[in-house]
């Protein structure tokens, strides 16, 4: 690792030197993303935006800052997640706090937010809609929605305490904590069917099936919460439960949608088809072309 007291030698250690020093040291340690990883964490110690770092590159550091660095840099080779090293991941382009307490947000669930939109402005236009999240973790989901529907009510509900606290945090960060009502709650419990149902119910369920758990990278294995990748089984506990519970709730015509495993779409036409208060499920790709978000609508003409 780099030395800091190599700072004052004939060859201090630039910014564009470090660089390229960590990424072979992340490679040699199988790091996944070795260039990115090395940029995020120079560019959080020097608190910079990662382009600055290529406008400085000439830049060396000071001993400080070399031995902050060089602290990260210990805590990525043992596969610790950049998101949380550094404490802060983006999606939606909102810059969202995480902690081990949380899954970090993951780009295909944008495929869920962009779903979720489409169904909202084609059956609300700019009328309030009445959305439930699941399962809100960081609140990456519902702060996307309330940002870009900001008449929308928005509830969202998490069992993990530890996770409605960061979901709170970057409510506020953002300034819509007046936009979405985070309580704790196990699923659908304690809730009871109410006589304002809602028009769209959202989840990134646990779909990940327990066996598979162990299989994972370390990055995912080591430091995400297990409660919320673990499924079961087959990884469908919680999507049944989902599905089971969800169409009492919905409006006439509402939505029920879910991120799903990419190899678990006939499964759930199977687990939707017990349920005739839906209509036949609908599947949408991420960005790479794999069965990503499932879409149940409720029949106008059947109740739950």
């Amino acid at each position: 690792m780099p030395n800091p007291n190599q700072a004052n030698s004939n060859r201090p250690w630039t910014i564009l030197r470090l660089l390229e020093w960590t990424t072979g040291y992340f490679r040699s340690r199988q790091v996944e993303s070795p260039r990115a990883s090395a940029e995020i964490l120079l560019a959080h110690t020097l608190v910079l935006k990662r382009i600055d770092l290529y406008l400085r590159y000439d830049q060396p550091l000071a001993e400080t800052e070399l031995v902050a660095y060089k602290a990260l840099i210990k805590r990525r080779a043992q596969r610790e997640p950049v998101a949380y090293i550094v404490g802060n991941k983006e999606f939606w382009s909102m810059g969202l706090a995480v902690s081990p307490a949380v899954l970090i947000p993951r780009p295909e669930t944008e495929c869920l937010v962009e779903r979720a939109l489409d169904f909202l402005n084609n059956a609300h236009g700019q009328k309030t809609a009445r959305i439930l999240e699941l399962g809100t973790g960081s609140g990456a989901i519902s702060l996307a929605l309330a940002a870009e529907r900001p008449d929308d009510r928005l509830y969202a509900c998490d069992y993990s305490l530890a996770a409605l606290a960061v979901a709170r945090q970057n409510a506020r960060h953002h300034n819509l904590a007046q936009s979405v009502r985070f309580f704790a709650a196990d699923w659908f419990d304690p809730m009871k069917p109410v006589a304002a149902p809602f028009d769209l119910i959202i989840s990134n369920p646990p779909y990940i099936p327990t066996e598979q758990i162990e299989k994972l990278q370390p990055e995912i294995l080591q430091y995400e919460p297990k409660s919320a990748l673990n499924g079961g089984v087959d990884g469908l506990d919680a999507v049944r439960n989902i599905v089971s519970e969800a169409a009492m709730r919905l409006s006439p015509q509402g939505a029920l949608m879910l991120e799903i495993g990419y190899d678990q779409k006939e499964a759930l036409v199977a687990i939707a088809a017990m349920y005739p208060a839906y209509e036949s499920p609908r599947f949408y790709t991420d960005y790479a072309g794999l069965d990503r978000v499932a879409q149940l609508y409720k029949k106008a003409t059947n109740r739950a």
